[in-house]
């Protein structure tokens, strides 16, 4: 879908993903989104960025042992929308709610594989703000 939108408008951007177990947006030397236009300052593949994206700035892990979603916001530091929500308790409830409806949907569709890569890689700057049960098809792809 990304690529078929970057073709449609047009837009090119280099290498885009990296890839692995599971491909996610590539970062630029300086930390940022590939899809991240400097000058505006948005999203240049807004209409059809990925779930985790449209979650962000709530990222999530799973704990097996426990058999829970811990749900994590990052930090102002690292994302300028982290702390307008920690400012804005009723938007960032709104936000809550569809970014974990998103994620949720995320894990569901992927493989046992690539929910573990997902789950490996290493987010610092973020603080746990919730948790909540995991279900049963989730767990099961984490014992394969």
């Amino acid at each position: 879908m990304i690529l078929e939108f970057l073709e449609e408008n047009s837009i090119t951007i280099g290498t885009l993903f990296e890839n692995g177990k599971y491909a996610f947006p590539r970062e630029t030397d300086d930390g940022y989104c590939v899809f991240l236009d400097k000058i505006t300052g948005k999203c240049r593949i807004h209409p059809v960025k990925p779930e985790t994206c449209v979650a962000g700035p709530i990222t999530f892990d799973i704990d097996a042992e426990t058999g829970r979603f811990e749900w994590f916001l990052k930090t102002s530091k690292i994302c300028q929308l982290a702390g307008s929500l920690r400012k804005d308790r009723k938007a960032y409830r709104k936000h809550e709610m569809s970014a974990k409806r998103e994620i949720r949907c995320l894990v569901r569709e992927l493989d046992a594989e690539a929910l573990c890569a997902i789950l490996a890689i290493e987010e610092p700057d973020t603080v746990k703000v919730a948790e909540d049960d995991a279900s049963q098809e989730v767990l099961s792809k984490l014992k394969s």
